[in-house]
């Protein structure tokens, strides 16, 4: 069941999370999505969370953090999609990228993998939100654990992570 959010008030749920408090700091207006991970699905995590939530892969974005030329970039592309290397590159302004190592994604987020929200994460990572999200009022995203998403318009989530929106995804 999702829960809205405003800031100002205690949030429900998962709240709490560095995700949670980072949107409500901001004042953003957000929705609240908990589920029962399932460690066990083939459908991965963010197709998890697509099916659990009841919305549409296309609206769910997952959040990949890639090595950008030595960098860590984060990539943000519909669960339904993978993120286009080359795409990401160029849209950060390198030359060549690979995801990054597990453990560098989580030491530079703060979150663990399968929950990296691309809010509130510990280090200010460089952005490439995929241009899809703005297609719709609201998009989802890890709020920050396994089994808990957020939704929230794209426009907001360009503003509080400094995204850049690019063509990032492919089939």
């Amino acid at each position: 069941m999702a829960k809205k959010s405003r800031s100002g008030g205690k949030s429900a749920g998962h709240g709490g999370t560095p995700a949670v408090v980072a949107l409500e700091r901001a004042g953003v207006t957000f929705t609240q999505h908990p589920y029962e991970h399932d460690p066990s699905t083939d459908l991965g995590y963010g197709l998890e969370a697509a099916a659990a939530i009841g919305v549409e892969p296309a609206r769910v974005f997952k959040t990949l953090v890639s090595d950008v030329d030595g960098r860590l970039v984060v990539g943000i592309v519909p669960v339904d999609r993978k993120l286009d290397l080359k795409a990401l590159a160029k849209a950060a302004g390198g030359k060549k990228a690979a995801l990054a190592e597990q453990a560098a994604a989580e030491r530079a987020t703060g979150y663990v993998v399968g929950g990296i929200s691309p809010l509130g994460q510990k280090q200010r990572l460089v952005t490439v939100l995929d241009d899809s999200a703005l297609a719709f009022d609201t998009v989802y995203v890890s709020g920050g654990r396994r089994g808990f998403d957020v939704g929230l318009a794209p426009e907001d989530l360009v503003r509080l992570t400094g995204a850049t929106t690019a063509p990032v995804a492919r089939d």
